[in-house]
């Protein structure tokens, strides 16, 4: 495949063209439901220690033994036997997100958790803690003093509250780049967007509309998910004509018909395209109570009779009210729902009505239960 430069007076004007057909109605742009393979973050994780504790670190083994680990690094040697063992102290873990295309000197966001019994990390300073990638690389080193969110208190009788995570806190900025990580956004003749949720419709729509504004076979889709489309191999040409890209607005496919149902939370969410075929539902329920009385005949006081317990159960069943509805061909959601609110079903029995019309075939959707 050859590469082909743009000039920069034709980028101005596909940008002009991408502007004019801003105002289309229910279009994403590219950059919204798009991203470019191999553009992302990288997640980096460090092991360090926090200090300056007021009494509300941990006395974990391994942070005594960091502790003095780090002592000896500075030239101190702690007496055999004694244990550091100081409530100022607690072990973390620092985890970070390497944005794409990080440079060395930039500084990122950390978040800094206990990983021992610490009651509290207000107040603490991260002492220097490398952070690693999944190569086992230092890509950034950390410091710096804790903005903790939640707070503890506790009272001498052990009666204590906690408001959030006061074992968990932030550093804005608290972690300096050291390397970069290789990309290869500027290699090749071509670069590949990957859709954020794999559609065919959707891909085909990308790469058409693509080909229209700047040429034919410039878009190819490859999948549902991903879209090759042929670019410049000079960086800063590249950078231009991705901003023209990531600008185009497309009308991205219909979602799939959904019902996600949470039966944690009684959650039901039914998407727009939910279709139901004939059926006819009823949906009503036997509540059962069982109350025992049990009964305790006592013998007289000169007789030579035992104390005896008789039982005594009460059974009550209560039939609910289970009225029928029917669902005729093509029921869309709107009469699905009204449907249901006639009935009155709560929650819990519109989740066994989904699963039971699913069952039958009755649901064109797919049900999806979190």
């Amino acid at each position: 495949m050859k590469a082909f430069k743009i000039p920069a007076r034709v980028c101005c004007l596909v940008a002009l063209v991408v502007a004019a057909f801003a105002p289309l109605a229910q279009a994403d742009r590219l950059k919204d439901i798009t991203s470019v393979q191999g553009v992302r973050n990288n997640q980096l994780i460090g092991y360090g220690l926090v200090v300056g504790l007021n009494g509300t670190g941990d006395d974990a083994p391994f942070t005594d033994q960091t502790f003095a680990n780090m002592m000896t690094q500075f030239g101190i040697t702690l007496p055999p036997g004694v244990n550091p063992d100081s409530e100022n102290v607690a072990a973390v873990t620092v985890s970070a997100e390497l944005p794409p295309f990080s440079k060395p000197g930039q500084a990122i966001d950390i978040t800094v958790s206990s990983i021992g019994n610490a009651d509290s990390l207000r107040g603490g300073t991260l002492l220097m803690t490398p952070l690693k990638g999944a190569d086992g690389n230092t890509y950034a080193v950390a410091q710096g003093s804790l903005v903790v969110g939640g707070f503890g208190a506790s009272g001498a009788d052990g009666s204590k509250i906690t408001v959030n995570v006061p074992s968990v806190g932030r550093i804005p900025g608290g972690a300096t780049v050291e390397r970069s990580i290789p990309n290869f956004f500027a290699k090749g003749d071509s670069l590949t967007l990957n859709l954020n949720y794999p559609d065919f419709t959707t891909a085909r729509r990308v790469a058409e509309q693509i080909n229209d504004l700047m040429g034919p076979d410039v878009a190819q889709a490859l999948d549902a998910t991903s879209i090759r489309v042929r670019a410049p191999r000079d960086s800063s040409q590249r950078v231009s004509y991705l901003s023209v890209l990531e600008n185009l607005e497309v009308d991205p496919a219909e979602a799939k018909a959904r019902v996600i149902i949470n039966s944690r939370t009684g959650t039901i969410i039914i998407g727009q395209n939910v279709r139901v075929s004939p059926a006819a539902v009823t949906h009503g329920g036997l509540t059962v109570t069982i109350n025992e009385n049990p009964q305790v005949s006592q013998p007289n006081a000169l007789s030579d009779g035992d104390t005896t317990v008789t039982p005594q159960s009460q059974v009550n069943v209560q039939q609910g009210d289970g009225r029928m509805f029917k669902f005729d061909a093509g029921v869309t959601l709107d009469q699905l729902v009204q449907a249901v609110n006639q009935v009155g079903a709560a929650p819990g029995d519109l989740m066994a009505i989904l699963e039971a019309l699913k069952q039958a075939g009755a649901l064109k959707a797919e049900l999806v239960v979190i």
